[in-house]
């Protein structure tokens, strides 16, 4: 066969193959429709390299009963569920103005992701990393029974090391640990690295492993929670990587701006749980020993009530993001969200669009500079959308900001691993605490403002000032958005 003819059945092949994978695209896989495009254009006019992007990249995550639970466990899980529905009529709920008020978007994150309300958290802030990691080394290393720790990056470098380390102590010790981290976010760290915890006889697993660490087939698919359970009593959630950047170590970044909890309370028992998955699911789906694990059981005397809620790819529907949808929806006077990115999509605009136009002072806070130019370009043209409704837009400029909270009226907030973008929304695998407590509300909110003091705001006039160039790579971004 000639090179010419070789050349004429392969890129027919090629061709044949791209038409069916746009009909799989456009027929069998129920994406949104943003999401649809953006692929169509990818395999349109990169018919040869976009299908490897879309092998890699763009395969969706449907397995019924992901997490592989025997009918007992789902059965236990949906009769807690069930009781808290039931007793939603004459429980705290109804004793609280607050948990009254928010009565929907209980019921509804009870109902859509499962995650039930607990009443007796004490729940610490923390924005800045050293004090962060000071009191979770502490906290490591006062376990008595067990450790359970999960981060999506975990870096070879001080910072990884020290943790490690305290981890290893403990284990020689006799305390059951367990390590999970995502191949991915950790892609820097050889398995090597955990050698001596392993020695000691502590346990590590990786979230969806690569094959022979080169080919990672669920790429886009990154469990990007930050979970540490401790003797079942302290619970760590929040969106600090455990690596000397978050430390503000990293010259490029400067400072790290982020937001992370400690909680004591029944709410660690659903932080448990969720790391319990997860862990069992990166064991080759062995069904889940709940007796092997430490849980709280006496009534702790803090008053925030608190859900636990998760989202990915298994999940029937975006839960965290019609979470937040919720919460701005149900907002009279102001939404402040922190987030690295903002790449929402329509449902997102528009909850923020019908805010403003409500009245409700809608202020968001995105870093000043980028640490991925496409993303930091899609966030621009999204946030420059909503200066026209009134939105006030602020550019944090002391290091960069990687903190994922809302808080809403000075009353509910979150905190947790979300980013306001697709990926957030239904590649990766996520978990927000969201917070009923005044209180705590306002300690996030008093967080906010001073970090305002920190920053420049993006005026509408300093919005249509950007030059040619940067609204071409906006509108390149934009285009490319529901990907990124």
């Amino acid at each position: 066969m000639e090179i010419a003819q070789l050349l004429s059945l392969t890129l027919s092949i090629i061709t044949i193959v791209n038409v069916l994978l746009l009909a799989g695209v456009l027929f069998l896989e129920r994406r949104d429709v943003g999401n649809t495009w953006a692929w169509i254009m990818v395999l349109v006019f990169l018919p040869i390299v976009g299908f490897f992007i879309y092998l890699f990249l763009g395969r969706n995550l449907k397995q019924k009963n992901f997490y592989q639970l025997t009918e007992e466990e789902q059965n236990s899980i949906a009769s807690e569920v069930e009781q808290q529905l039931v007793a939603m009529n004459d429980s705290e709920i109804q004793s609280s103005v607050l948990l009254k008020k928010n009565a929907e978007l209980i019921r509804m994150n009870l109902k859509s992701a499962s995650a039930l309300i607990s009443y007796d958290n004490d729940i610490v802030i923390f924005s800045d990393g050293k004090e962060k990691f000071d009191a979770l080394v502490e906290d490591i290393k006062s376990a008595k029974k067990e450790i359970n720790i999960q981060y999506y990056i975990i870096q070879p470098d001080a910072l990884g090391r020290r943790i490690r380390d305290a981890l290893t102590e403990r284990a020689k010790a006799g305390v059951k640990v367990r390590l999970l981290y995502d191949e991915v976010g950790s892609k820097k760290t050889s398995p090597k690295f955990y050698d001596e915890l392993r020695a000691a006889g502590g346990e590590v697993e990786v979230f969806f492993p690569s094959l022979f660490r080169l080919v990672n087939f669920r790429v886009n698919n990154r469990n990007h929670r930050k979970l540490v359970i401790i003797d079942g009593e302290v619970g760590y959630i929040g969106g600090f990587n455990v690596g000397d950047e978050y430390l503000g170590l990293d010259k490029k970044f400067g400072y790290w701006r982020d937001t992370h909890l400690r909680i004591t309370g029944k709410a660690v028992n659903h932080i448990q749980i969720k790391f319990i998955l997860d862990w069992h699911q990166a064991g080759n789906n062995k069904p889940g020993e709940w007796g092997e694990y430490s849980f709280h059981i006496e009534k702790n005397t803090g008053t925030s009530p608190v859900q636990i809620v998760s989202s990915g790819p298994n999940s029937e529907t975006e839960h965290l993001k019609n979470m937040y949808i919720k919460l701005i929806l149900s907002a009279k006077k102001s939404v402040y969200i922190q987030t690295p990115y903002f790449i929402p999509d329509r449902s997102f605009m528009d909850a923020c669009k019908i805010a403003l136009l409500s009245g409700v002072d809608v202020r968001i806070m995105i870093p000043s500079k980028p640490d991925h130019p496409f993303v930091y370009w899609a966030t621009w043209a999204h946030v420059g959308d909503l200066l026209d409704y009134g939105a006030e837009i602020l550019l944090y400029e002391n290091g960069f900001l990687h903190a994922k909270t809302i808080v809403v009226d000075e009353e509910v907030a979150s905190v947790g691993t979300m980013n306001i973008d697709s990926r957030s929304f239904h590649l990766n695998f996520e978990v927000n605490a969201i917070i009923y407590d005044e209180k705590v509300a306002k300690q996030l909110q008093e967080l906010f403002l001073k970090d305002i003091e920190l920053s420049s705001e993006l005026t509408p006039e300093r919005y249509e000032e950007r030059s040619l160039l940067i609204k071409f790579k906006e509108g390149i971004s934009r285009l490319l958005s529901p990907i990124l």
